[in-house]
């Protein structure tokens, strides 16, 4: 993994820390005071190398303006891929670099700093479900395991892009009858704007014309989570099918580390479902614990670790509640 640069005698003194946190749709970016105060939250493009070409000028667009902020500590980046491809992760320590310059700067995997946000830094399981899926676990020693995270070529099992994919599945054999009716269809049709006459040339134009195929599929996976709370069989067996295999990682992790008493959480869009929450803690056998803070909070109190300020449960707790109430006053899904 790239080494994080080193960290100067003064940067603890600073005030002001830069938290990020990168996802294939969407980034969030943030920033608090010594005392956990969060006060500034902004949202924008997705910034994966792996699925977005464009995600320098994406994270360079979000960033710049508070790379420019007074009294600038430190940064913490929480990125897709890092720590996974080698070449990814340079380019991604280099375009920090560039946007940040000399401050001390900790890039970390973003479903690293998730269960950093989850468990405040302590010892669990997070589950992980958005646009891709992955598990990550930390032991009572600190050490970090991961199941999953594959991608969408290779796994990604029960994420937005392998539920999306099921719905399209359903959706066609419902069209020409290989499967009962489903609600599936008048939905997608709905979101996707298409008339209900020819049903058939419609859907595979569309499939035909994707340009960004991986979120656009994964943008299907909400259909398949609200229909399954109206009891639609098609809906409910994605879910169900999705469930088994979030569940899958938490209890191979649970049988590496060999110990079925580490608290587990959720980060991600997907755990915004009733159902997919109630199925998956089905399956675990016991409740998820909420999660402290959301995982731009992780990339936070991230930074806040590499600059050696105190990060105590009132640390966390004023954090918590500040992004709570940024993400209020701006409707931006902090913990998504």
């Amino acid at each position: 993994m790239p080494r994080q640069p080193p960290l100067p005698a003064s940067a603890a003194d600073e005030a002001i820390i830069v938290g990020i946190d990168g996802g294939g749709s969407k980034t969030l970016i943030a920033t608090a005071d010594r005392s956990g105060w969060a006060f500034r939250l902004q949202r924008g493009r997705g910034t994966s190398p792996l699925e977005s070409p464009d995600w320098r000028e994406a994270l360079a667009e979000l960033a710049t303006p508070f790379a420019a902020t007074a009294g600038l500590g430190g940064v913490a980046a929480a990125l897709p891929a890092f720590g996974e491809v080698e070449a990814a992760s340079a380019a991604q320590q280099q375009a920090i670099g560039d946007l940040f310059g000399a401050l001390p700067q900790r890039l970390l995997n973003d479903v690293d700093a998730a269960h950093l946000g989850a468990f405040a830094g302590g010892p669990g399981i997070l589950i992980l479900a958005g646009t891709g899926s992955m598990a990550w676990a930390r032991d009572a020693e600190g050490h970090s395991h991961r199941t999953g995270g594959w991608g969408d070529v290779i796994g990604d099992e029960g994420s937005g892009y392998w539920i999306g994919s099921r719905v399209l599945g359903a959706t066609s054999k419902a069209i020409d009858g290989r499967a009962p009716a489903t609600g599936l269809v008048a939905a997608m049709f709905d979101k996707l704007g298409f008339a209900s006459d020819d049903q058939m040339n419609q859907f595979l134009g569309w499939a035909s014309r994707l340009d960004a195929p991986r979120m656009q599929i994964a943008a299907l996976a909400p259909l398949a989570l609200a229909l399954a709370e109206t009891g639609d069989p098609a809906a409910g067996a994605i879910v169900d099918a999705a469930a088994d295999e979030l569940a899958l990682h938490i209890l191979t992790l649970e049988r590496q580390l060999g110990v079925a008493t580490l608290p587990w959480s959720y980060a991600g869009g997907l755990f915004a479902s009733p159902a997919l929450r109630r199925a998956v803690t089905a399956r675990v056998g016991r409740a998820p614990a909420l999660p402290r803070l959301p995982p731009v909070g992780g990339a936070l109190l991230a930074a806040a670790q590499h600059l050696g300020w105190q990060t105590d449960d009132a640390w966390v707790e004023t954090l918590a509640q500040s992004l709570a109430a940024l993400s209020q006053a701006s409707e931006l899904p902090t913990g998504a």
